[in-house]
């Protein structure tokens, strides 16, 4: 299908990120408009509390507000339920990835050589910045997906990502929170899609608080990657 005939959905679900939320918004639409491709952003506001929900319907997006605060996963797959876009995207709303560097995830998609492609935060020679504890956790979780279901990736946890649609709709995803990602992933591996990596920037947010515990979400993670692995 021609570019110009495909649509765009690029999901990103909002917890608190009234600081961040805008510049993210605005700056993924000035690079839209360079690409030239049909859109729709798509804002999950998580039931925040803050002006994240308002702010960005000033942007002149589609903003859909949970009643109660749910998690990550279940942000991002109310969001998927509403795209409507051959190929969608997720970006995370605070600030740690770079809109400028959707094109790089867009590519492999747009040439038919990836169903799925993750911005990786730890290949390529790209600078980032990170917590160790959480960077040593990732690669846990990459080397166990590896070993599981073959698919070679550096950074499993990453929330900066862009896929054919066909692919969600021949998943069944359960994940509420940061175990999204490698359910995800691991269920996409076991079903042969071709998943690639591409190297991306990395910010620590400078803004707020995130809600991942290492600990806690870390067991869900792991928990996530075994039961996906198993029931499929």
């Amino acid at each position: 299908m021609p570019e110009k005939m495909l649509l765009l959905s690029v999901v990103i679900p909002a917890f608190n990120e009234e600081n961040t939320i805008g510049d993210v918004i605005s700056r993924l639409k000035a690079t839209i408009q360079k690409i030239g491709i049909d859109n729709e952003i798509i804002i999950i506001d998580d039931c925040s509390w803050d002006r994240s929900a308002e702010i960005s319907r000033g942007q002149n997006v589609k903003v859909y507000s949970l009643k109660w605060h749910m998690g990550k996963g279940y942000a991002l797959r109310a969001g998927f339920k509403k795209a409507k876009g051959e190929i969608i995207a997720t970006i995370d709303s605070d600030g740690s990835h770079r809109p400028e560097e959707l094109p790089l995830l867009l590519k492999p998609i747009l040439q038919d050589k990836a169903d799925m492609v993750i911005g990786s935060r730890f290949s390529g020679n790209t600078p980032t910045s990170g917590k160790r504890f959480n960077a040593a956790g990732v690669r846990i979780f990459s080397l166990m997906i590896r070993i599981l279901t073959g698919a070679v990736v550096s950074d499993s946890q990453s929330g900066y990502r862009a896929m054919k649609s066909e692919v969600l709709e021949n998943l069944s995803l359960k994940s509420g929170g940061y175990e999204i990602e490698s359910e995800m992933l691991v269920k996409i591996a076991r079903k042969k899609f071709r998943v690639r990596e591409v190297p991306v920037s990395f910010e620590q947010r400078t803004y707020g608080r995130s809600t991942l515990d290492p600990i806690v979400d870390g067991f869900r993670i792991l928990m996530s990657i075994v039961t996906s692995y198993l029931k499929g």
